[in-house]
């Protein structure tokens, strides 16, 4: 196992989950987590880690190149969480994810590019990247389309990642996995919004017809892929990560109104978002042959622990919803 490893994004909803669980697992890991704190992070999500001598905070960007040659000194490996990460305020505002998702990518190549030991870089990448298809399920081959800003900037820093794989000999792998859900998700993502909007008694806004269709992980499975690439993934290589949970829109809303014993009249379809990618699907078979990795969890075991988290966690998420990130249609706001 990587005995000392970076996490940037590290407040943020997965990079959060993925320390609990490394500093959980591995005894003798040292984390060091660098994160801008910017909309998506929480120094709340960490709390718990805050005497852990084992795991050091560090407030920074990741598109400052000195500091992350710095930090990286010494380190067996960095696993890049780091991003711009909503689609609707990207639409917005794209240069601020073009500006962290491509040149903050850059910058992390470039210091380990310019260090004196090797270090192994695990890029998080996203489904998104492949865009939308029909019927089937993407795998690692198939060509990249994204259709949001989000995505081409996502889609860009796995290139770049690629381009430096080859030309410099990085030890480099990404990953692309399907929707996240869990404790710790930024309020203004699907599940948390529905949850929160319904605990509050708004109205819970479903774009267009509500028949998009995602695949849903439970963000721990995630995380524990993570892991199993970091330790025992082949360098040059994508993995995509997938729970086969593909479910429209609408039937997420109605089940997660269900666990809460809220009516489906709370239901109000809205404006649908511009270039909305109608279905996304990954095929996971790769990571589970090569490195014997499989989701623990059902999407409904999922769903429940992940309701009764937030409605036990109102401290966490009630400063975080304001009116902006609960906003029916963000997309059309000034970010």
């Amino acid at each position: 196992m990587k005995e000392k490893i970076v996490v940037t994004g590290g407040s943020g909803f997965i990079g959060s989950n993925f320390i609990r669980l490394m500093l959980h697992k591995y005894p003798n890991i040292r984390i060091v987590n660098l994160d801008k704190l910017t909309i998506g992070s929480n120094p709340q999500s960490l709390k718990s880690t805050e005497s852990n001598a084992r795991c050091r905070f560090v407030k920074g960007d990741i598109a400052d190149e000195r500091l992350v040659k710095k930090l990286i000194h010494g380190v067996d490996a960095i696993v890049n969480f780091a991003a711009e990460s909503h689609v609707d305020r990207s639409i917005a505002n794209p240069e601020r994810f073009v500006k962290t998702n491509v040149f903050g990518v850059y910058s992390i190549l470039e210091s380990i590019r310019k260090a004196k030991s090797r270090v192994r870089l695990i890029h998080v990448g996203t489904d998104e990247e492949y865009g939308d298809l029909q019927a089937g399920s993407f795998t690692e081959d198939d060509r990249l389309a994204p259709s949001s800003p989000y995505a081409a900037s996502k889609a860009a820093a796995s290139m770049l990642v690629h381009a430096y794989r080859r030309t410099y000999g990085l030890d480099a792998i990404v990953t692309r996995c399907t929707n996240n859900f869990g404790p710790y998700q930024f309020p203004e993502k699907l599940i948390p919004k529905i949850i929160v909007r319904a605990k509050l008694g708004l109205k819970v806004p479903l774009y267009g017809n509500g028949k998009n269709v995602r695949d849903w992980i439970y963000v721990e499975d995630h995380c524990r892929a993570i892991d199993k690439v970091l330790r025992d993934g082949r360098s040059g290589e994508v993995y995509n990560i997938s729970s086969r949970n593909e479910l429209e829109n609408l039937e997420v809303v109605t089940a997660v109104l269900k666990l809460m014993d809220k009516s489906a009249d709370l239901i109000e379809y809205v404006d649908d978002r511009p270039g909305h990618d109608l279905r996304y699907s990954l095929d996971s078979s790769k990571i589970t042959s090569q490195l014997g990795w499989k989701p623990k969890h059902t999407f409904g075991e999922g769903l429940a622990k992940t309701v009764d988290w937030y409605m036990a966690n109102e401290r966490w998420w009630r400063a975080l919803a304001d009116e902006r990130v609960l906003h029916a249609t963000p997309w059309k706001l000034g970010w």
